[in-house]
């Protein structure tokens, strides 16, 4: 299994920006994928979760500014990122498993990673 992770930059705050994961070599029909942040000296911080029938989920501090979608061919999954903010700023990353999620849930939750995209936001 094999996450690519695309899209991050620098970018003015206020700004926005489209984060792309793409997978590749999943092996199940049923998945949940989630975004995922780590800013410097603290730990990665779940943004999102988005199951295999379109249900989402999103963490408070980025509900209704983020929106994730899904590439028709469900391979990839976008992270659509509105007004940022500079604590925004950090390595973002994308992350799959095989059940389901209720909600928005850890990172030792999830079995496969990419290998992040930095955003940076001044």
């Amino acid at each position: 299994v094999q996450l690519v992770e695309s899209g991050g930059g620098s970018v003015q705050a206020g700004g926005s920006l489209r984060l792309s994961c793409t997978v590749t070599g999943y092996p199940d029909s049923r998945y949940c994928m989630s975004w995922f942040r780590q800013r410097p000296g603290l730990e990665r911080e779940g943004l999102g979760i988005f199951n295999e029938g379109g249900t989402t989920s999103y963490a408070d501090s980025v509900k209704g500014r983020f929106t994730m979608s899904q590439d028709n061919d469900k391979n990839t999954l976008y992270l659509q990122m509105n007004n940022l903010k500079p604590e925004d700023t950090a390595m973002y990353y994308c992350a799959i498993r095989t059940a389901r999620c209720w909600k928005v849930l850890p990172f030792s939750s999830f079995s496969y990673w990419g290998q992040g995209t930095q955003v940076t936001v001044s």
